[in-house]
């Protein structure tokens, strides 16, 4: 647990600059420019390699329990790791749903029998829970998530007196995913008129289109506004939602706070006759116009963060019709490479990946002492080379359902290695698992 990397080019805290770094117990006790190992700790040259701090993914769906054919809280984990994420928050929509405190304890539990990377777990709203979510301990706890649109799993929230007391009850971070049902059912009864159970994938988006988000959207902003609360919409995936939220004031002073994840940013509906059920994810992904506005969202500071709603299904589900294919796809092994491609093509920054992945997820969800290479921080860190390609293959796609949208591309950049509360977990393919992750802590 203890180290010393030499040379390395640590992107932090909007800079860049060329440090060592000593690692202690799990922890960084010292960045200087020339640190003398005299207490013979292992060493590691790091010339020529970036330090970021370890990405913090606010939206995964690990699938455990009860949906382990298509994931587990162990493979994934591994396959997060891999991709330089060392902490992650996961999704309520498992069976059973994480609705109580039994159940959610539960997840937590596992997490700390198998995680390779720091953990927390969302308690799910439902229309009958409100009050349990009020006795959840938040300080250890991420937040609620509450789904304004149905999605994989059923655990809609869709009466205005309960969403009500939700926004003006709870005192703790609500994250959601926002879209209108009743516009949805509409769109999809209208082409199914037209195409039956053969409707091509690419009506995804025209079934499930902007207008269904921006007015779920907006009502989310609207009982934020009016109760005060600390708001998140996941997943924004339209132009036109970009106008409820704000680049005005600082991070840490915003009420309400947006997210825009991976593969929004990558695909857009041109996609689907290639990739068809493939990027099939709620909400759906859009235009290229919507794409551009989303990326422009992102450098500008109207979204606040970068994650990837990784939901792996089997290929065999995949594969069936677009009416019965479940929505969502793995991406957590490959989605800080996939950021750096878009800084090869002179897209974004290291530094604002860095802020966007790390720093901003840290300051949103007020996590103690992760996020950024500081002293006295967790050294939750991550060695990057930015001059090493890296194909996507079967044979080194590490989620538990064997796929990922990315297989056969080359990324640009390499994770070289990844440390999780000092441990070295992954080394250039190899990984130590005599160490877990730990329990995530939230400030109030």
């Amino acid at each position: 647990m203890n180290y010393l990397i030499k040379n390395a080019t640590i992107v932090n805290e909007n800079e860049q600059r060329c440090c060592d770094l000593q690692i202690e117990n799990g922890i960084i006790s010292k960045i200087e420019r020339n640190i003398e190992n005299t207490k013979h700790y292992t060493e590691i040259n790091a010339e020529g390699l970036h330090l970021f701090p370890g990405a913090i993914d606010d939206q995964v769906h690990f699938r455990e329990p009860g949906l382990t054919h298509k994931g587990e809280i162990y493979t994934e984990a591994k396959a997060a790791v891999a991709g330089g994420v060392t902490s992650f928050m996961e999704m309520p929509n498992t069976q059973p749903q994480s609705t109580t405190i039994v159940e959610l304890e539960k997840k937590y539990k596992r997490a700390s029998q198998c995680s390779l990377a720091n953990y927390s777990f969302f308690m799910g709203g439902t229309n009958i829970n409100l009050e349990e979510t009020l006795r959840v301990d938040y300080s250890k706890v991420c937040g609620l998530k509450i789904f304004m649109g149905s999605s994989t799993g059923d655990m809609l929230v869709d009466h205005q007196s309960i969403l009500e007391g939700f926004f003006s009850k709870l005192d703790a971070l609500i994250a959601t995913h926002c879209e209108f049902d009743p516009i949805i059912k509409e769109n999809q009864k209208r082409i199914e008129a037209e195409y039956g159970e053969d409707i091509p994938s690419y009506f995804h988006p025209i079934i499930r289109n902007e207008d269904a988000c921006y007015k779920s959207s907006s009502f989310a902003v609207e009982l934020a506004k009016k109760h005060n609360t600390r708001l998140h919409i996941l997943h924004i995936s339209s132009a036109k939602e970009l106008s409820l939220f704000s680049n005005k004031i600082p991070l840490k002073e915003k009420k309400i706070t947006a997210e825009a994840c991976i593969h929004h940013l990558w695909f857009c509906d041109e996609d689907y006759k290639i990739k068809n059920n493939f990027i099939k994810w709620n909400p759906s992904i859009k235009t290229a116009y919507d794409r551009a506005k989303i990326f422009e969202a992102i450098l500008n500071d109207t979204i606040d963060v970068i994650a990837t709603d990784h939901a792996p299904h089997t290929l065999e589900e995949k594969q069936l019709t677009y009416l019965k294919a479940p929505s969502g796809g793995p991406l957590v092994q490959h989605s800080i490479l996939a950021m750096l491609d878009f800084y090869h093509d002179k897209k974004i920054t290291l530094e604002k990946i860095v802020e966007k992945m790390s720093h901003n997820v840290a300051d949103l969800f007020r996590i103690y002492k992760r996020g950024y290479i500081r002293e006295g921080y967790y050294a939750d860190i991550v060695l990057v080379n930015l001059k090493k390609s890296n194909i996507v293959t079967k044979q080194n796609i590490l989620y538990k359902c064997g796929w990922s949208p990315f297989e056969g591309h080359t990324f640009k950049s390499n994770i070289e290695k990844t440390f999780v509360n000092g441990h070295l977990v992954y080394d250039n393919g190899k990984f130590d698992e005599t160490i877990l992750g730990n329990r995530l802590i939230f400030e109030k």
